[in-house]
Order: structure tokens, then C-alpha cells, then sequence
């Protein structure tokens, strides 16, 4: 134990021989006349107390003093331990609440543990500390800011709930904790998760960064991949569960239902971080397939997916350019997709976004932009979307770090690109393939219309030759039109439908999977609904006034291997100040646990026992007639 304010312990050698010496020097007569004091000893006594620094006697009331004393001046030292926690005055905790974080250990979900450790850890804070709580993963939140008010965050860590709209990507988190840190001395920065995270490499926080690892289960399986596609007098489908212990083999058993009706049931063994897959023919006319995983582990969210029929559905897409032998190809492998070549010399186009959802501009850009989500590939001039300032020689191929739904299942380390167009895209962008000059590959959404740009020429680099390109086109177009494709559950949790709608539609009706139906607004002929946290089958209803014209189902499942893997890590690399190239595990903290409250409530206990003792004779006389006038109500 140490102390931090020792000098107040000299508050005892000063205060405690004055309590000491009021009781030698005080006097206890009672005034009696006698006729000699030879012949009352007690009278001899009480003269010999007029006499200073007289052997003390006995004395409760003393005692009892001396310890209040005692214990208030320990209580002004401000004693500590060292414990498992945080040193810092201003705290940041970034809270990991993705999917994984839903994983149970000993009856205990993750989340609910890192509430109770982030509570730990706001409980540590010193007088006058103040902390921000930042909830990462999905949309990152922050349901508290910079407040010294311990119950108003405690009220903020309990309300966080799980996401699973998203995996753990601490980038803005740490981005923002940076930035408030920085300005702010005595700082410090806590990450609560499992450790499954996405750091970004070039990000150094100014302060220390402290991790808490939470769960200690490693045992998951996932049904990882589920696709209903249709074919000649019947539909394919695929399962594949995954067994993410990299230790230990087991056996599950597969159920797979048909429109609500069990269909069959397959026992697979697994071994350590493998694989299994299941195909079969199911009929044509089957709309839902629904598989689940028997047993228990430690992540619930992955054992049961969706897989909705896409049969009768088409989606046209246009492609607008010289001819590419090599893109009509991918697009001829996709499952509902149909595709359309016009020439580059097209300047105007009647079809609507509803009935062409999707054009393809393969190296050209028209004098006005076709209506829809759109993908450049190696665009000759700039646009409302992106700039092109020039070309790029041979690029090297960097793939962002992280689950991006576009990179799926797709490899492009072995690519090679001759050139590339220089573009820099606005900020409605992300990008996707990154190279040392410009990014290669950028997506996303402006003004409701999803955008992919590509900068490069297919026929000037071998990506088509490569097992990553047909995959890649998948993606791009699961990514421009959710729900078509390769993979009928195609929309991620989290991600927005967006839907291109014929005008004559006046209303839609969408019933979520817990059954309630809502009418999301349509603008300008488009729809989007982004509450899509829910993980299960969205039916949708394309209303023309009060007649329902057309259906639509979509089914949102967690196809997430980041999140499936729910082995606790120990530590994470973060670059602080200093160099620390890794955030402090729990067991090397050295934060100071006080406690002097409990020595003022303890000393506030004493005295009041003090006071009784000091009143003993009055409360020894009520206590008398308490039980005196129950006595008498006693009957007879």
C-alpha cells in the first residue's frame, strides 16, 4: 500500500497527544461536604486529578477518539493499491460492439462483460477525471462525452447494445480518441474487445493505449456461405460451414428447410480451421431455403442463414463500349443477370433506372451519364464523380486491409496491371484497391446512386486470366444491385436496400424479419432502407396504389469470418507515442485503486458509536422506558 498525499499523516502526531493531554488535564468533581478528606479516599482522588500528567486511565470514549482520528487523517493520505486498470485523468474507452462481441463465455455474453469492465474501469477514475465512452463497431457512436458524471456514464456504457451491421473496425474510434488526447495532459486511452479488430497501421495515438481483452472460448462454427441458384428444371444449393477452432475437431449436424418444410439433415465432421461443403438439387419452385447448425458454441449469430430464390428475377445490365469480350463473359456467369451491349456512339437513353439498373461504361464516357448505379472501367475523362489527372505505369496492387463486402472471397496479390488511369475521387468515395500513385479500384454512393470506378483497362492487365476476376465482378454487382448475382443473400447487415422503382409505383411495404412491416419513403423514384441490422429475410411489396404489383425478398445473414473468429487475443499492434508498438495488456497496468471513502464511512461508523458511548446514560434511560411502556401494553 502507499500513499498519496503522506503528509497528512502528520496530522496525527499533532492532533492525537492534544486529545491525550484534554483528557490528563480534565477534571471530574462532584462537589460534597465532608468533614475531613482522610475520610473520603474518593475526595483524595479527585484532588490528586487537579495535579497535570497524572497516569491515564482506562477510557472508551478515548479510545474510540483516537481511532476516528486515526482513521480520518489515513483517509487524508489518500492510501492505494496498485490494480488492473487505468492511471490517466482523462479516459477514453473505446467498447467493441460488433458481432463477435454476442459470443457467450460461461454463461456470459462478451458485451455484457466489457459493461461490467468498463464500469470497472470509470469506478477507477480519480477526483475530478473525466472519460469519453465510444461504442465501435457498426456506426460508431458516442453516447458520452467528456464528463466527470459517473452515472451519467455508467447510463451510457449500459446502453450500448450489440451491432452486428458491421465488423470491428477501430479507425474512426481511434481517430476520434486521438484527437482527444492530444489536447489533454494525463490521458489515456482503453480498448475493451476480444481483440478481433482492424487497427489502422499509419495512426499514432499521443497517449497511452491500454487493451482488455474479454472472452476466453475459441470453439465457433458458421454456416459461412448459402446460395440458391437457379438452373435447367432446377435450382442448386450450396452450404458451407466452417469450423474456425484451430484446435479441435467436431461433429455437427445441418438442417436444411425448404419454404418453412425440413428438406434433409446432414452430419458433418470438421476438422481445426476447415471446411465443408454441401450441394443438392432442391425443385424448381422453391422461394426460401433456411439452413441451421445443431449444438451450441460460442457464437449463436452465425448458426442459422438464408438463402432467397432469384428465379423469374432478371436484372439488366447495360454495358456501354467497344466490346469486351472478357466482361460479357463474367457477367454471362452470373445467375439473373442479363446483359446488353450498345454501341459508345449512343448519346441518349430511354430506359429507365428501374428497367436498367445497371450500366457498365468500358472505356468511354458519354456526353450525359445513363440513369442508375454505374461502373467506369479505365474512364478517358473526368466526371461529376471523380477527376482524371493523368495515367499510372505499371501500379502496384495494394488491397485495403479489412472485410470489404467488394474483396470477398477474392485474392489480388499476384495481379498485374500495365497501366491505369490517375483518378482522384470525391469524397462520396472509399477506396478499395489503393496502388503508390492514385487508387485503382474506389466505391460508393452519391446523390442515391451507387458508383464503381475502375481505373484500369481489363485488356491491359491480366486480372481477367485470374480466379479473383469472376469473383470480383460478382461482388461489384452484388455491390451495384443488392440481392442479384452470385449470392442471393447478398445484402450485409448494415447495408442499405437500394432499389431503382418503376414510376408507377406509388408505394412499397417492407415486413422485416421480427414480423414488423414499415413503409420506407420513396424519392425520386428511388428507395432506400438502411435499417438492415437484423439478420433474416426482408419481404418487400411494390404497391401500385393499393394493388401489389410485385414482390421482393431479401435475406441478410452474417457472412463475416472476422466476426466468426472469436478466439481471444492478447494483444493488439497500436502506434502510440513513444513507440509502443502494442497496446499494454491488463496484467502489466499499474493504476492506483483508492480507498480512502471506505476509511471516512468506517471512521463515520465510529463516530457515531462514539456518540452513543458518550450518551450511554440517556439511552440506557430510554431504552428503560421503552421497554417499560411495552411492558405495560403486555395482555394480562
Amino acid at each position: 500500500m502507499s500513499l498519496l498525499a503522506p503528509l497528512a499523516l502528520i496530522g496525527a502526531a499533532i492532533f492525537g497527544p492534544l486529545i491525550i493531554a484534554m483528557y490528563l488535564l480534565k477534571l471530574r468533581r462532584e462537589e460534597r461536604t465532608v468533614s475531613s478528606t482522610f475520610l473520603w479516599q474518593r475526595m483524595v482522588r479527585d484532588v490528586e486529578a487537579n495535579a497535570p500528567w497524572q497516569r491515564l486511565r482506562r477510557n472508551w470514549l478515548l479510545l474510540l477518539q483516537l481511532l476516528i482520528l486515526a482513521l480520518l487523517v489515513l483517509a487524508l493520505a489518500r492510501p492505494f493499491v496498485f490494480a488492473e486498470g487505468i492511471s490517466g485523468r482523462n479516459l477514453v474507452i473505446i467498447l467493441d460492439r460488433s458481432a463477435s462481441m454476442g459470443a457467450v463465455d460461461d454463461g456470459v455474453r462478451r458485451l455484457d462483460a466489457a459493461k461490467a469492465r468498463a464500469i470497472q474501469l470509470i469506478d477507477q477514475l480519480p477526483d475530478g477525471g473525466r472519460a469519453t465512452i465510444i461504442a465501435a463497431g457498426g456506426v460508431m457512436e458516442v453516447p458520452a462525452s467528456a464528463t466527470t458524471d459517473q452515472r451519467e456514464l455508467r447510463a451510457a456504457i449500459n446502453a450500448i447494445e450489440l451491432s452486428v451491421s458491421s465488423t470491428s473496425d477501430l479507425a474512426q474510434p481511434l481517430t476520434l480518441a486521438s484527437a482527444l488526447v492530444a489536447r489533454t495532459e494525463q490521458s489515456e486511452v482503453a480498448i475493451i474487445s476480444e481483440g478481433n479488430v482492424t487497427i489502422p497501421p499509419d495512426l499514432e495515438v499521443p497517449a497511452l493505449v491500454s487493451f482488455f481483452p474479454i472472452g476466453t472460448r475459441q470453439d465457433n462454427v458458421a454456416i459461412s456461405a448459402m446460395v440458391l441458384q437457379p438452373g435447367v428444371g432446377s435450382q442448386t444449393l450450396f452450404v458451407q460451414a466452417t469450423n474456425y477452432d484451430p484446435s479441435t475437431a467436431v461433429s455437427r449436424r445441418i438442417d436444411v428447410f425448404l419454404d418453412g418444410t425440413l428438406f434433409n439433415a446432414y452430419n458433418v465432421t470438421l476438422q481445426p480451421a476447415s471446411e465443408r461443403s454441401i450441394v443438392v438439387e432442391v425443385p424448381p419452385d422453391v422461394q426460401l431455403a433456411e439452413a441451421h447448425l445443431s449444438g451450441e458454441d460460442a457464437l449463436a449469430l452465425d448458426d442459422r442463414v438464408w438463402a432467397v430464390s432469384r428465379v423469374g428475377n432478371v436484372t439488366n445490365v447495360r454495358i456501354v463500349g467497344p466490346g469486351n469480350r472478357f466482361l460479357t463473359t463474367a457477367l454471362g456467369l452470373l445467375p439473373g443477370v442479363q446483359a446488353t451491349t450498345v454501341p459508345t456512339t449512343t448519346t441518349s437513353f430511354e430506359e429507365t433506372a428501374a428497367q436498367v439498373p445497371i450500366t457498365i461504361l468500358d472505356r468511354t464516357v458519354p456526353a450525359t451519364l445513363p440513369p442508375g448505379n454505374l461502373l467506369f472501367i479505365a474512364p478517358p475523362r473526368s466526371t461529376e464523380f471523380f477527376s482524371v489527372t493523368g495515367v499510372l505505369e505499371f501500379p502496384a496492387v495494394q488491397p485495403i486491409v479489412g472485410d470489404e463486402p467488394l474483396l470477398r472471397n477474392v485474392s489480388l496479390s499476384d495481379v498485374s496491371v500495365l497501366e491505369a488511369v490517375r483518378i482522384v475521387p470525391g469524397t462520396w468515395a472509399r477506396v478499395i484497391v489503393d496502388s503508390d500513385g492514385a487508387p485503382l479500384l474506389v466505391a460508393g454512393e452519391r446523390d442515391g446512386r451507387r458508383v464503381v470506378v475502375l481505373a484500369f483497362d481489363l485488356l491491359k492487365s491480366d486480372l481477367p486470366l485470374q480466379v479473383a476476376y469472376p469473383l470480383l465482378m460478382a461482388n461489384i454487382i452484388n455491390f451495384l444491385a443488392p440481392g442479384t448475382g452470385v449470392e442471393s443473400g447478398a445484402v450485409a447487415p448494415g447495408e442499405p436496400i437500394t432499389l431503382q422503382l418503376d414510376p408507377a409505383i406509388t408505394q412499397v411495404r417492407l415486413t422485416l424479419p421480427d414480423g414488423t412491416v414499415v413503409t420506407p419513403p420513396i424519392n425520386n423514384n428511388l428507395l432506400t432502407f438502411a435499417d438492415t441490422d437484423t439478420l433474416g429475410v426482408y419481404a418487400l411489396e411494390l404497391l401500385r396504389d393499393t394493388e401489389v404489383v410485385a414482390e421482393q425478398r431479401f435475406a441478410v445473414n452474417l457472412f463475416a469470418p472476422t466476426e466468426s473468429q472469436v478466439i481471444p487475443q492478447q494483444q493488439i499492434p497500436v502506434q502510440q507515442t513513444g513507440g509502443i508498438q502494442n497496446a499494454i495488456a491488463p496484467n502489466t497496468q499499474s493504476a492506483r485503486q483508492e480507498f480512502w471513502r471506505w476509511l471516512a464511512a468506517i471512521a463515520l461508523v465510529v463516530l457515531l458509536v462514539e456518540w452513543l458511548v458518550y450518551q450511554r446514560s440517556g439511552v440506557q434511560t430510554v431504552w428503560a422506558r421503552l421497554r417499560g411502556s411495552i411492558g405495560q401494553k403486555k395482555p394480562l
